[in-house]
């Protein structure tokens, strides 16, 4: 009996499995009661950038070439060999230095013929004059008839003209003979030989070679009439840049500014026909000879009268289908999407004539992970305005420092 009464039952999993099911029913049931606790994630870290103004004037880019600013082709007056060089092919020559002999040995046959000649006419010359002088003396008397004093005293002026045409053979033969020996018309630089030694050249032959002065260089650029009147219009009478009031620089093929300024040389004197322009020459010093001539270039002309505008970063400017835009961190540091109107590019930056405001920040690194109305972190940093190098504030005063206590200017402070 007593066995019957504590022999637990087949059922007695089941009731276990039951009390288990439903407690933990009842502790799911109390967690969804309550409100799950949200973590919100940190704002994205951006680099941004302070927009600064610069004083910037109306500006204007034009194609440009470069033109030596003398030139002279060295071509050979007289044919014969060449014999002598005595330069190097690219050196800087003196003006009356020798530089090219050809052989000079008929021209010195040709001056001793003309000397001798010259000899013969003069004695010829005194002979007929001692006949007229005694023609002179005979003629009152009757002794000679007038036919041969006339024939005498034609005689005399023909012999005074042979003189003169043997003199003048003679300044040939001296002419001709000093031709032979090239020398340099003015000081500059000295191009490729195109004749070798031994060569036979002469008048008909192309230049021997090509002397040029590079410093100061020609830039040559063409505008329109229509602008070309303008100018006359405003500026009469100018004819420099100091009088124009306007800038003249240059950006290279290389995509560098070259640091010198140019000014204003000539202007034609009239249209070209079929092209509607009117060319103009500027002049550049180039003391170190880095313009060539020929060389295409830009042309800047901005004007002298300048006024504050802003400045952004390339690395700033996004593009759409609406055009040019940058993401901008507000004061609430959320992101604003604004489009701006580009002027002229200066280095690594833009000018901006409408958009964005001095003082406002754009970002400049970061772009990929923002959009317009999120919240962001913003971190201020310094750009290079010449290369567009980003880099921390402390870093640019850190270069500064170094470079005041080197004496040298920031850009040249290379961190080791």
């Amino acid at each position: 009996m007593l066995k019957r009464l504590f022999k637990p039952s087949s059922n007695s999993h089941l009731t276990t499995s039951k009390v288990i099911f439903f407690g933990l029913l009842s502790l799911t049931l109390t967690a969804c009661g309550k409100e799950a606790v949200k973590v919100k994630p940190p704002a994205p870290a951006v680099s941004i950038y302070s927009i600064k103004a610069q004083p910037i004037g109306g500006y204007r880019e034009f194609v440009a070439r470069t033109e030596a600013f003398k030139e002279a082709d060295l071509r050979a007056r007289v044919e014969g060999e060449l014999i002598e060089r005595h330069f190097r092919e690219g050196s800087n020559v003196e003006k009356g230095q020798v530089l090219l002999k050809i052989d000079p040995a008929a021209y010195h046959a040709a001056l001793s013929a003309a000397k001798a000649d010259l000899s013969s006419r003069i004695s010829g010359e005194e002979n007929a004059k001692r006949n007229l002088k005694r023609a002179n003396d005979l003629i009152d008397d009757g002794y000679i008839s007038q036919s041969d004093y006339d024939r005498l005293t034609t005689e005399e002026s023909q012999a005074k003209s042979a003189v003169k045409a043997a003199q003048a053979s003679l300044e040939k033969a001296e002419l001709d003979l000093s031709y032979t020996t090239i020398t340099a018309p003015f000081s500059g630089r000295i191009g490729k030989v195109n004749y070798n030694v031994g060569n036979i050249v002469g008048p008909t032959s192309s230049p021997l070679a090509t002397l040029t002065i590079s410093n100061p260089i020609f830039v040559s650029f063409q505008v329109e009439e229509s602008f070309y009147i303008s100018y006359l219009q405003e500026h009469q009478g100018a004819r420099t840049a100091k009088e124009a009031e306007f800038d003249l620089s240059l950006r290279l093929p290389n995509n560098t500014e070259y640091p010198e300024k140019g000014q204003l040389n000539f202007s034609d004197t009239k249209i070209a026909q079929g092209m509607g322009t009117v060319e103009l020459r500027t002049v550049f010093p180039n003391p170190h000879n880095i313009i060539l001539p020929g060389l295409f270039v830009t042309l800047i002309v901005e004007t002298l009268d300048k006024e504050e505008m802003a400045l952004i970063p390339q690395a700033a400017v996004q593009e759409n289908q609406q055009g040019k835009f940058v993401l901008v961190v507000g004061k609430d540091n959320k992101v604003k999407q604004r489009h701006v109107t580009l002027g002229r590019r200066i280095n690594a930056m833009w000018v901006v004539e409408q958009g964005v405001a001095i003082g406002e920040q754009v970002i400049v690194e970061g772009l990929q992970k923002v959009r317009a109305g999120v919240e962001v972190n913003g971190v201020i940093k310094h750009v290079d305005p010449l290369t567009g190098t980003i880099s921390d504030i402390n870093d640019k005063a850190t270069n500064s420092a170094k470079a005041n206590d080197a004496n040298i200017s920031p850009s040249a402070v290379v961190d080791k």
